[in-house]
């Protein structure tokens, strides 16, 4: 129960923007620390169920694993691919939507040259033609 009196000043004698100043030499130590930590700050807004299912499930081991198998399931990286990325040529987005990437494959397959596919593409191929072609890649 700090008071003010006035100039301020509480009653215990602290100064208030002695303690504002002490805050935010905290926040920049915190994010600091988060920086060599590698961790970035990421604010999504969601539906409040939603949020509180995202809250519980970041407390669970593990869990940030399993969104990073979510992620690479919705999305592909184009620079980590070559084919993929030379038919990105017009596309300034370094993320796709997984259909979309099998939507490209299939539209431009004409000038993906199989012989230099490498294992890893050749793989999420399989994968977006599993999961978004039903199966078949129409080429």
């Amino acid at each position: 129960m700090n008071k003010q009196l006035g100039k301020g000043r509480t009653r215990r004698g602290a100064n208030i923007s002695h303690r504002r100043e002490q805050l935010r030499l905290a926040k920049r130590a915190q994010r600091d620390r988060d920086r060599e930590a590698g961790l970035v700050l990421c604010q999504i807004k969601l539906r409040p169920s939603t949020a509180k299912s995202l809250r519980r499930a970041i407390a669970i081991a593990g869990f940030e694993g399993t969104l990073a198998r979510v992620l690479d399931e919705s999305l592909v990286d184009v620079q980590a691919y070559p084919n993929l990325h030379l038919v990105c040529w017009n596309r300034a987005e370094r993320y796709i939507p997984a259909a979309d990437a099998f939507a490209l494959y299939e539209r431009n397959w004409r000038f993906i040259d199989e012989k230099s596919l490498q294992p890893a593409e050749r793989k999420l191929i399989e994968r977006l033609t599993r999961t978004h072609g039903a199966g078949l890649l129409n080429v």
